[in-house]
């Protein structure tokens, strides 16, 4: 194992528990997770050290979790800013306005796409679907998702994390999960 990285105490704990819900001699399978786990402790990407801890920490050649930590776009092998913006750019948020929120993404961090702020509180990219389609235009910070964004809202958002806020993840539009827009139009009666 690296000398340069190693789990803290927490992290080991965490990751003790992930490998020991694999059967004897599928430990390697939690590749992914302990992947996860290193990123978040490194601060938001996979320096090389803590690539190979955890190729040392499952027995595995340091190739194949290189191999997985570069073909999954949850891996970040650059560092990147505090807040990590992902801009969906499929056809649904295409439609319904993704690039004015680039646009905005541009104008309240300065960074371009694959860019990070001179400050480090931002990075943004562009990434293929997030699996909200119903609630586009979206983009995931971090680990939070932020939904029916306006030019304007997604703007709101962004300076609430450029002041030290925590704005609320979710529609930005009012509505639960992916309910109509207008409201409910069924089962909306007594006992339905």
């Amino acid at each position: 194992m690296s000398d340069a990285f190693a789990f803290d105490d927490v992290c080991r704990a965490r990751a003790e528990t992930i490998v020991g819900r694999y059967p004897e001699g599928r430990q390697q399978s939690a590749v992914i997770p302990l992947l996860d786990l290193a990123q978040r402790q490194a601060g938001g990407w996979l320096p090389t050290e803590a690539i190979e801890y955890v190729a040392g920490y499952l027995d595995m050649p340091k190739i194949r979790v290189l191999e997985v930590a570069s073909f999954y776009s949850m891996f970040n092998l650059e560092p990147v800013g505090k807040n990590f913006v992902q801009l969906c750019r499929t056809t649904p948020c295409w439609l319904r306005g993704s690039d004015d929120l680039r646009a905005v993404a541009k104008d309240v961090t300065g960074c371009g796409l694959g860019e990070t702020s001179p400050d480090g509180a931002f990075t943004v990219v562009e990434v293929e679907c997030l699996g909200a389609c119903c609630n586009a235009p979206m983009v995931q910070i971090n680990d939070e998702y932020y939904e029916d964004l306006t030019a304007e809202s997604f703007k709101a958002v962004l300076e609430a994390l450029k002041r030290g806020e925590t704005p609320e993840p979710g529609s930005q539009a009012g509505r639960t999960g992916s309910e109509p827009v207008e409201g409910l139009t069924t089962l909306t009666g007594e006992g339905a």
